[in-house]
Protein backbone atom coordinates (compact mmCIF):
# COMPACT_ATOMS: atom_id res chain seq x y z
CA UNK A 1 0.00 0.00 0.00
CA UNK A 2 2.64 2.50 0.66
CA UNK A 3 4.65 1.70 -2.36
CA UNK A 4 1.30 2.40 -4.09
CA UNK A 5 1.18 5.56 -2.80
CA UNK A 6 4.69 6.60 -3.46
CA UNK A 7 4.50 5.41 -7.25
CA UNK A 8 0.85 8.05 -7.17
CA UNK A 9 3.09 10.99 -5.79
CA UNK A 10 6.19 10.50 -7.72
CA UNK A 11 4.20 10.20 -10.77
CA UNK A 12 3.24 14.21 -11.86
CA UNK A 13 7.11 14.41 -11.73
CA UNK A 14 7.70 12.13 -13.82
CA UNK A 15 5.35 12.97 -16.31
CA UNK A 16 7.22 16.33 -15.89
CA UNK A 17 10.50 15.53 -17.22
CA UNK A 18 8.19 14.33 -19.91
CA UNK A 19 6.47 17.33 -21.35
CA UNK A 20 6.63 21.43 -20.39
CA UNK A 21 4.39 24.12 -21.07
CA UNK A 22 6.29 26.21 -23.78
CA UNK A 23 6.59 29.75 -23.22
CA UNK A 24 5.45 31.84 -26.07
CA UNK A 25 8.21 34.25 -27.74
CA UNK A 26 7.07 36.71 -30.87
CA UNK A 27 8.62 34.95 -34.11
CA UNK A 28 11.25 37.16 -35.71
CA UNK A 29 10.71 38.43 -39.11
CA UNK A 30 13.05 38.79 -42.11
CA UNK A 31 16.28 40.89 -41.87
CA UNK A 32 15.18 42.66 -44.83
CA UNK A 33 12.41 43.75 -43.71
CA UNK A 34 13.76 46.10 -41.35
CA UNK A 35 14.87 47.94 -44.35
CA UNK A 36 13.17 50.74 -47.04
CA UNK A 37 11.04 48.87 -49.70
CA UNK A 38 13.02 47.82 -52.84
CA UNK A 39 10.92 49.26 -55.42
CA UNK A 40 11.92 52.88 -55.48
CA UNK A 41 10.57 56.25 -57.15
CA UNK A 42 10.62 59.72 -56.47
CA UNK A 43 6.51 59.31 -56.41
CA UNK A 44 7.33 57.52 -53.01
CA UNK A 45 8.06 59.20 -50.26
CA UNK A 46 9.75 56.33 -47.65
CA UNK A 47 10.69 59.10 -44.75
CA UNK A 48 6.92 59.83 -43.76
CA UNK A 49 4.53 57.28 -42.58
CA UNK A 50 1.03 56.21 -44.17
CA UNK A 51 -1.66 58.45 -42.00
CA UNK A 52 -4.35 56.91 -40.48
CA UNK A 53 -6.87 58.66 -42.91
CA UNK A 54 -4.92 57.99 -45.71
CA UNK A 55 -7.83 58.94 -48.14
CA UNK A 56 -7.52 61.91 -47.09
CA UNK A 57 -4.48 62.96 -49.04
CA UNK A 58 -6.81 62.74 -52.12
CA UNK A 59 -8.25 66.27 -50.84
CA UNK A 60 -11.98 65.33 -52.09
CA UNK A 61 -14.34 66.36 -49.29
CA UNK A 62 -17.00 63.63 -51.13
CA UNK A 63 -14.46 61.04 -51.11
CA UNK A 64 -13.70 61.67 -47.33
CA UNK A 65 -17.31 61.48 -46.22
CA UNK A 66 -18.39 58.49 -48.05
CA UNK A 67 -15.11 56.42 -46.23
CA UNK A 68 -16.43 57.50 -43.32
CA UNK A 69 -20.18 57.08 -43.95
CA UNK A 70 -18.84 53.28 -44.98
CA UNK A 71 -16.85 53.01 -41.74
CA UNK A 72 -20.26 53.77 -39.58
CA UNK A 73 -22.87 51.18 -41.93
CA UNK A 74 -20.94 48.76 -43.45
CA UNK A 75 -22.47 45.52 -42.86
CA UNK A 76 -19.18 43.17 -43.16
CA UNK A 77 -18.05 45.61 -40.49
CA UNK A 78 -21.22 44.76 -38.08
CA UNK A 79 -20.26 41.44 -38.39
CA UNK A 80 -16.37 41.64 -37.48
CA UNK A 81 -17.78 43.96 -34.44
CA UNK A 82 -20.23 41.01 -33.41
CA UNK A 83 -17.62 38.42 -33.65
CA UNK A 84 -15.56 40.64 -31.62
CA UNK A 85 -17.59 40.92 -28.58
CA UNK A 86 -18.09 37.06 -28.80
CA UNK A 87 -14.46 36.53 -28.59
CA UNK A 88 -14.22 39.13 -25.75
CA UNK A 89 -17.23 37.07 -23.87
CA UNK A 90 -15.78 33.85 -24.17
CA UNK A 91 -12.61 35.60 -22.55
CA UNK A 92 -14.76 36.16 -19.86
CA UNK A 93 -15.82 33.17 -19.03
CA UNK A 94 -12.56 31.48 -19.15
CA UNK A 95 -11.42 34.06 -17.08
CA UNK A 96 -14.38 32.98 -14.25
CA UNK A 97 -12.41 29.58 -13.98
CA UNK A 98 -10.24 31.44 -11.47
CA UNK A 99 -13.41 31.64 -9.48
CA UNK A 100 -15.29 29.20 -7.44
CA UNK A 101 -18.21 27.56 -8.79
CA UNK A 102 -21.10 27.51 -6.53
CA UNK A 103 -24.57 25.81 -7.21
CA UNK A 104 -27.53 26.39 -4.77
CA UNK A 105 -30.60 24.17 -4.84
CA UNK A 106 -33.89 23.91 -2.69
CA UNK A 107 -37.63 23.17 -2.77
CA UNK A 108 -40.36 21.64 -1.31
CA UNK A 109 -42.58 18.36 -1.84
CA UNK A 110 -46.34 17.79 -0.88
CA UNK A 111 -47.66 14.43 -0.76
CA UNK A 112 -49.53 12.02 0.69
CA UNK A 113 -47.50 8.77 3.11
CA UNK A 114 -44.47 7.72 2.30
CA UNK A 115 -42.08 4.59 4.24
CA UNK A 116 -40.87 5.01 7.13
CA UNK A 117 -38.05 3.78 9.45
CA UNK A 118 -38.13 0.09 11.02
CA UNK A 119 -40.65 -1.14 8.18
CA UNK A 120 -43.17 1.28 9.25
CA UNK A 121 -45.67 3.70 7.00
CA UNK A 122 -46.40 7.48 7.98
CA UNK A 123 -49.42 8.62 6.59
CA UNK A 124 -51.32 11.46 5.70
CA UNK A 125 -50.61 14.22 3.98
CA UNK A 126 -47.27 15.94 4.69
CA UNK A 127 -44.88 18.42 3.35
CA UNK A 128 -41.22 18.52 3.24
CA UNK A 129 -38.30 21.34 2.44
CA UNK A 130 -34.93 21.21 1.00
CA UNK A 131 -32.11 22.76 0.83
CA UNK A 132 -28.44 22.50 -0.45
CA UNK A 133 -25.59 24.29 -1.34
CA UNK A 134 -21.93 23.06 -3.48
CA UNK A 135 -19.21 24.70 -3.81
CA UNK A 136 -15.57 23.94 -5.60
CA UNK A 137 -12.50 25.54 -6.75
CA UNK A 138 -10.23 24.17 -8.72
CA UNK A 139 -6.56 24.70 -7.43
CA UNK A 140 -4.32 25.54 -11.01
CA UNK A 141 -1.13 23.84 -9.93
CA UNK A 142 -0.21 23.09 -13.55
CA UNK A 143 -1.00 25.97 -15.09
CA UNK A 144 -3.97 25.25 -17.07
CA UNK A 145 -6.47 27.67 -16.34
CA UNK A 146 -3.95 30.08 -16.90
CA UNK A 147 -3.00 28.76 -20.14
CA UNK A 148 -6.77 28.90 -21.22
CA UNK A 149 -7.24 32.17 -20.45
CA UNK A 150 -4.38 33.36 -22.42
CA UNK A 151 -5.89 31.33 -25.46
CA UNK A 152 -9.09 32.96 -25.37
CA UNK A 153 -7.21 36.53 -24.87
CA UNK A 154 -5.16 35.99 -27.52
CA UNK A 155 -8.29 34.79 -29.91
CA UNK A 156 -10.07 37.81 -29.06
CA UNK A 157 -7.10 40.14 -29.86
CA UNK A 158 -6.86 37.68 -33.56
CA UNK A 159 -10.56 38.99 -33.74
CA UNK A 160 -9.93 42.29 -33.25
CA UNK A 161 -7.46 42.20 -35.75
CA UNK A 162 -9.57 40.57 -38.29
CA UNK A 163 -12.24 43.32 -37.26
CA UNK A 164 -9.00 46.27 -38.27
CA UNK A 165 -8.36 43.84 -41.61
CA UNK A 166 -12.35 44.75 -42.45
CA UNK A 167 -12.42 48.46 -41.91
CA UNK A 168 -9.16 48.27 -43.97
CA UNK A 169 -10.77 46.49 -46.74
CA UNK A 170 -14.22 48.40 -46.38
CA UNK A 171 -12.12 52.02 -46.61
CA UNK A 172 -9.85 50.88 -49.75
CA UNK A 173 -13.31 49.44 -51.72
CA UNK A 174 -15.19 52.62 -51.05
CA UNK A 175 -12.46 54.63 -52.29
CA UNK A 176 -11.62 52.36 -55.10
CA UNK A 177 -15.48 52.21 -55.96
CA UNK A 178 -15.72 56.55 -55.81
CA UNK A 179 -12.51 56.40 -58.20
CA UNK A 180 -13.63 53.82 -60.76
CA UNK A 181 -16.94 55.85 -61.03
CA UNK A 182 -15.25 59.37 -61.40
CA UNK A 183 -13.02 57.08 -64.01
CA UNK A 184 -15.60 55.61 -66.01
CA UNK A 185 -17.35 59.01 -65.50
CA UNK A 186 -14.08 60.28 -68.21
CA UNK A 187 -14.41 57.29 -69.78
CA UNK A 188 -17.95 57.41 -70.97
CA UNK A 189 -17.78 61.31 -71.70
CA UNK A 190 -15.03 60.14 -73.98
CA UNK A 191 -17.02 57.83 -75.52
CA UNK A 192 -20.20 59.71 -76.33
CA UNK A 193 -17.69 62.07 -77.73
CA UNK A 194 -16.29 59.98 -79.92
CA UNK A 195 -19.63 58.73 -81.27
CA UNK A 196 -20.95 62.40 -81.73
CA UNK A 197 -17.51 62.67 -83.45
CA UNK A 198 -18.74 59.83 -85.96
CA UNK A 199 -22.01 60.96 -86.36
CA UNK A 200 -20.44 64.34 -87.14
CA UNK A 201 -18.10 62.65 -89.78
CA UNK A 202 -21.01 60.34 -91.20
CA UNK A 203 -23.19 63.62 -91.59
CA UNK A 204 -20.08 65.35 -93.47
CA UNK A 205 -19.75 62.21 -95.48
CA UNK A 206 -23.59 62.08 -96.59
CA UNK A 207 -23.56 66.34 -97.83
CA UNK A 208 -20.38 65.08 -99.53
CA UNK A 209 -22.11 62.03 -101.60
CA UNK A 210 -25.09 64.67 -102.14
CA UNK A 211 -22.47 66.97 -104.11
CA UNK A 212 -20.77 64.35 -105.85
CA UNK A 213 -17.63 64.71 -103.85
CA UNK A 214 -18.26 61.38 -101.73
CA UNK A 215 -19.05 57.75 -103.21
CA UNK A 216 -21.39 55.08 -101.65
CA UNK A 217 -18.06 53.61 -99.93
CA UNK A 218 -16.98 56.10 -97.81
CA UNK A 219 -20.67 56.70 -96.66
CA UNK A 220 -21.05 53.13 -95.67
CA UNK A 221 -16.93 53.50 -93.23
CA UNK A 222 -18.07 56.15 -91.78
CA UNK A 223 -21.57 54.46 -90.66
CA UNK A 224 -19.71 51.83 -89.83
CA UNK A 225 -17.42 53.98 -87.41
CA UNK A 226 -20.34 55.30 -85.88
CA UNK A 227 -21.66 52.27 -85.11
CA UNK A 228 -18.43 50.88 -83.84
CA UNK A 229 -18.57 53.87 -81.17
CA UNK A 230 -21.73 53.59 -80.49
CA UNK A 231 -21.24 50.50 -78.96
CA UNK A 232 -18.68 51.39 -76.81
CA UNK A 233 -20.98 53.58 -74.90
CA UNK A 234 -23.56 50.96 -73.28
CA UNK A 235 -20.37 49.10 -72.02
CA UNK A 236 -19.24 51.80 -70.32
CA UNK A 237 -22.21 52.95 -69.02
CA UNK A 238 -22.51 49.38 -67.24
CA UNK A 239 -19.82 49.16 -65.61
CA UNK A 240 -19.60 52.60 -64.13
CA UNK A 241 -23.39 51.26 -62.61
CA UNK A 242 -21.59 48.85 -61.28
CA UNK A 243 -19.09 50.57 -59.35
CA UNK A 244 -21.85 52.85 -58.41
CA UNK A 245 -24.05 50.01 -57.06
CA UNK A 246 -20.79 48.48 -55.39
CA UNK A 247 -20.54 51.61 -53.35
CA UNK A 248 -23.90 51.56 -52.34
CA UNK A 249 -23.33 48.01 -50.96
CA UNK A 250 -20.28 49.40 -48.84
CA UNK A 251 -22.11 52.12 -47.64
CA UNK A 252 -25.14 49.74 -46.22
CA UNK A 253 -27.59 50.77 -48.19
CA UNK A 254 -29.67 49.83 -51.26
CA UNK A 255 -28.77 50.28 -55.13
CA UNK A 256 -31.87 53.12 -55.34
CA UNK A 257 -29.62 54.80 -52.87
CA UNK A 258 -26.10 55.49 -55.16
CA UNK A 259 -25.02 58.99 -53.24
CA UNK A 260 -25.35 62.23 -55.39
CA UNK A 261 -21.30 62.58 -55.18
CA UNK A 262 -20.30 59.85 -56.82
CA UNK A 263 -23.14 60.15 -59.67
CA UNK A 264 -22.32 63.44 -60.19
CA UNK A 265 -18.39 62.14 -60.49
CA UNK A 266 -17.61 62.42 -64.41
CA UNK A 267 -13.81 64.28 -64.10
CA UNK A 268 -10.90 62.75 -63.78
CA UNK A 269 -10.11 60.91 -60.11
CA UNK A 270 -8.18 62.79 -57.85
CA UNK A 271 -4.75 61.55 -57.38
CA UNK A 272 -2.54 62.38 -54.70
CA UNK A 273 -0.46 65.38 -56.20
CA UNK A 274 2.56 65.22 -53.40
CA UNK A 275 4.37 62.03 -53.21
CA UNK A 276 3.03 58.90 -51.70
CA UNK A 277 4.10 58.82 -47.88
CA UNK A 278 4.68 55.03 -47.61
CA UNK A 279 7.11 54.63 -44.95
CA UNK A 280 9.16 51.48 -44.37
CA UNK A 281 8.76 47.85 -43.91
CA UNK A 282 9.07 47.61 -40.34
CA UNK A 283 6.47 49.95 -39.84
CA UNK A 284 3.99 48.35 -42.23
CA UNK A 285 4.68 45.18 -41.29
CA UNK A 286 3.69 46.25 -37.51
CA UNK A 287 0.50 47.67 -38.70
CA UNK A 288 -0.91 45.24 -41.52
CA UNK A 289 -3.60 43.48 -39.17
CA UNK A 290 -3.40 40.37 -41.09
CA UNK A 291 -0.24 39.84 -39.65
CA UNK A 292 -1.11 40.63 -36.09
CA UNK A 293 -4.01 38.34 -36.64
CA UNK A 294 -1.27 35.76 -37.85
CA UNK A 295 0.60 36.60 -34.63
CA UNK A 296 -2.15 36.44 -32.15
CA UNK A 297 -3.28 33.02 -33.33
CA UNK A 298 0.11 31.61 -32.80
CA UNK A 299 0.15 33.11 -29.51
CA UNK A 300 -3.25 30.83 -28.65
CA UNK A 301 -2.49 27.99 -30.11
CA UNK A 302 1.07 28.11 -28.48
CA UNK A 303 -1.03 28.39 -24.84
CA UNK A 304 -3.38 25.61 -26.41
CA UNK A 305 -0.22 23.57 -26.05
CA UNK A 306 0.53 24.06 -22.55
CA UNK A 307 -3.19 23.31 -21.87
CA UNK A 308 -2.35 19.92 -23.35
CA UNK A 309 0.16 19.41 -21.27
CA UNK A 310 -1.42 20.22 -17.95
CA UNK A 311 -4.23 17.63 -18.68
CA UNK A 312 -1.38 15.35 -18.59
CA UNK A 313 -1.80 16.46 -14.72
CA UNK A 314 -4.15 15.59 -12.03
CA UNK A 315 -6.95 18.41 -12.06
CA UNK A 316 -7.20 18.95 -7.74
CA UNK A 317 -10.12 20.70 -6.53
CA UNK A 318 -11.27 21.78 -3.28
CA UNK A 319 -14.95 21.19 -2.62
CA UNK A 320 -17.45 21.54 0.29
CA UNK A 321 -21.76 20.98 0.17
CA UNK A 322 -23.91 20.92 2.83
CA UNK A 323 -27.50 19.90 2.90
CA UNK A 324 -30.80 20.88 4.68
CA UNK A 325 -33.92 18.37 4.94
CA UNK A 326 -37.26 19.21 6.77
CA UNK A 327 -40.22 17.41 7.46
CA UNK A 328 -42.71 19.80 8.63
CA UNK A 329 -45.38 17.17 10.55
CA UNK A 330 -42.69 15.48 11.93
CA UNK A 331 -40.78 16.87 15.12
CA UNK A 332 -37.61 16.18 15.01
CA UNK A 333 -37.03 15.55 11.60
CA UNK A 334 -34.68 18.33 11.11
CA UNK A 335 -31.42 17.05 9.28
CA UNK A 336 -28.31 18.49 7.83
CA UNK A 337 -25.30 17.05 6.20
CA UNK A 338 -21.68 18.25 4.98
CA UNK A 339 -18.72 17.53 3.04
CA UNK A 340 -15.28 18.96 2.96
CA UNK A 341 -12.14 18.28 1.36
CA UNK A 342 -9.89 17.76 -1.60
CA UNK A 343 -11.02 16.44 -4.88
CA UNK A 344 -8.38 14.75 -7.48
CA UNK A 345 -9.61 14.29 -11.10
CA UNK A 346 -6.85 11.95 -13.05
CA UNK A 347 -7.04 9.85 -16.60
CA UNK A 348 -3.68 8.10 -15.15
CA UNK A 349 -2.36 5.64 -16.39
CA UNK A 350 -3.94 5.88 -19.48
CA UNK A 351 -3.09 8.65 -20.95
CA UNK A 352 -2.81 8.12 -24.47
CA UNK A 353 -6.15 10.57 -25.57
CA UNK A 354 -4.09 13.43 -23.57
CA UNK A 355 -1.05 12.50 -25.35
CA UNK A 356 -3.05 12.41 -28.38
CA UNK A 357 -4.12 16.01 -27.72
CA UNK A 358 -0.86 16.94 -26.94
CA UNK A 359 0.29 16.02 -30.58
CA UNK A 360 -2.62 17.80 -32.28
CA UNK A 361 -1.77 21.29 -30.02
CA UNK A 362 1.53 21.28 -31.18
CA UNK A 363 0.97 20.30 -34.70
CA UNK A 364 -1.65 23.38 -34.72
CA UNK A 365 1.35 25.66 -33.44
CA UNK A 366 3.48 24.55 -36.21
CA UNK A 367 1.17 25.18 -38.60
CA UNK A 368 0.41 28.57 -37.19
CA UNK A 369 3.82 29.41 -36.88
CA UNK A 370 3.79 28.51 -40.58
CA UNK A 371 1.04 30.17 -41.25
CA UNK A 372 2.70 33.87 -39.50
CA UNK A 373 5.58 33.27 -42.06
CA UNK A 374 3.86 32.98 -44.65
CA UNK A 375 2.01 35.94 -44.12
CA UNK A 376 5.24 38.09 -43.48
CA UNK A 377 6.34 37.68 -47.30
CA UNK A 378 2.65 37.98 -48.55
CA UNK A 379 2.54 41.23 -47.07
CA UNK A 380 6.32 42.49 -48.42
CA UNK A 381 5.17 40.85 -51.88
CA UNK A 382 1.91 42.90 -51.89
CA UNK A 383 3.66 45.81 -50.86
CA UNK A 384 6.21 45.87 -53.89
CA UNK A 385 3.82 44.71 -55.98
CA UNK A 386 1.66 47.83 -55.63
CA UNK A 387 4.73 50.24 -55.41
CA UNK A 388 5.78 48.56 -59.01
CA UNK A 389 2.33 48.87 -60.66
CA UNK A 390 1.55 52.49 -59.11
CA UNK A 391 5.42 53.59 -60.03
CA UNK A 392 4.72 51.79 -63.86
CA UNK A 393 1.11 52.72 -64.58
CA UNK A 394 2.01 56.65 -63.92
CA UNK A 395 4.63 56.74 -66.22
CA UNK A 396 2.32 54.56 -68.94
CA UNK A 397 -1.04 57.34 -67.98
CA UNK A 398 1.68 59.87 -68.86
CA UNK A 399 2.66 58.71 -72.20
CA UNK A 400 -0.92 57.73 -73.03
CA UNK A 401 -2.43 61.35 -72.59
CA UNK A 402 0.69 62.45 -75.02
CA UNK A 403 -0.82 59.92 -76.91
CA UNK A 404 -4.54 61.17 -76.81
CA UNK A 405 -3.52 64.99 -76.92
CA UNK A 406 -1.36 64.30 -80.73
CA UNK A 407 -4.25 62.09 -81.89
CA UNK A 408 -6.83 64.44 -81.57
CA UNK A 409 -4.41 66.99 -83.21
CA UNK A 410 -3.83 64.57 -85.90
CA UNK A 411 -7.78 64.21 -86.65
CA UNK A 412 -8.52 67.47 -86.65
CA UNK A 413 -5.76 68.14 -89.04
CA UNK A 414 -7.00 64.71 -91.35
CA UNK A 415 -10.71 66.67 -91.64
CA UNK A 416 -9.11 69.67 -92.79
CA UNK A 417 -7.22 68.46 -95.90
CA UNK A 418 -9.95 65.45 -96.73
CA UNK A 419 -12.42 68.95 -97.02
CA UNK A 420 -9.60 70.51 -99.19
CA UNK A 421 -9.64 67.27 -101.13
CA UNK A 422 -6.19 66.27 -99.95
CA UNK A 423 -6.65 63.29 -99.19
CA UNK A 424 -8.60 60.40 -99.22
CA UNK A 425 -11.43 59.99 -96.70
CA UNK A 426 -9.74 56.35 -95.57
CA UNK A 427 -7.21 58.58 -94.11
CA UNK A 428 -10.00 60.38 -91.80
CA UNK A 429 -11.34 57.34 -90.70
CA UNK A 430 -7.73 56.14 -89.70
CA UNK A 431 -7.14 59.29 -87.78
CA UNK A 432 -10.57 59.17 -86.28
CA UNK A 433 -9.86 55.28 -85.23
CA UNK A 434 -6.65 56.02 -83.95
CA UNK A 435 -8.12 58.75 -81.35
CA UNK A 436 -11.27 57.15 -80.35
CA UNK A 437 -8.25 54.07 -78.96
CA UNK A 438 -6.24 56.90 -77.37
CA UNK A 439 -9.04 58.06 -75.35
CA UNK A 440 -10.04 54.93 -74.47
CA UNK A 441 -6.70 53.72 -73.42
CA UNK A 442 -6.03 56.69 -71.70
CA UNK A 443 -9.04 56.72 -69.64
CA UNK A 444 -8.59 52.60 -69.03
CA UNK A 445 -5.00 53.79 -68.01
CA UNK A 446 -6.17 56.28 -65.27
CA UNK A 447 -8.78 54.27 -63.96
CA UNK A 448 -5.86 51.64 -63.37
CA UNK A 449 -3.76 53.94 -61.93
CA UNK A 450 -5.77 54.88 -59.58
CA UNK A 451 -6.83 51.47 -58.55
CA UNK A 452 -3.07 50.80 -57.89
CA UNK A 453 -3.11 53.56 -55.50
CA UNK A 454 -5.42 52.07 -53.62
CA UNK A 455 -3.71 48.90 -53.56
CA UNK A 456 -0.69 50.36 -52.44
CA UNK A 457 -2.47 51.85 -49.49
CA UNK A 458 -4.68 48.67 -48.52
CA UNK A 459 -1.38 46.76 -48.73
CA UNK A 460 0.20 49.00 -46.66
CA UNK A 461 -1.99 48.08 -44.13
CA UNK A 462 -3.41 51.89 -43.51
CA UNK A 463 -7.11 52.59 -42.54
CA UNK A 464 -7.95 50.51 -39.44
CA UNK A 465 -7.13 53.48 -36.32
CA UNK A 466 -10.06 54.64 -35.12
CA UNK A 467 -9.49 58.27 -34.93
CA UNK A 468 -9.92 59.91 -31.45
CA UNK A 469 -12.74 62.56 -30.84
Amino acid sequence: MHKFRLILACAPLALAACATAPTYERPATPQAAEEDFVTRSPDFDPAMPLPDDWWTLYDDPALSDLVERALSANADLRVAEANLARAQAVTQEYRAGRLPDTALSGGGSYGDAFPGGAGATLSGEQFTTNAGMNVSWELDLFGRIGKAIGAAEADAQASQAVRDGVRVLVAAETTRSYLDACALGVALQAAEGSAQASKQTLDLTTRMQAAGAAGKLDVERAAAQYARARAQVPAVQAQRQVALFELAALLGTTPSNIPAAAQACMQPPPMVVASLPIGNAQAMLRRRPDLRQAERQLAADTARVGVAVADLYPTISFGASGNFLRNDDVKGSDSFSFSLGPLLSWSFPNITVARARLRQAEAQGDASLAAFDGTVLTALKEVEQALSNVSNEGERAAALLDAQQRSAEAFRLAQLRYEAGSIAFLDVLVAQSELMDAQASYASSIQQLSSAQVDLFKALGGGWQVKQP
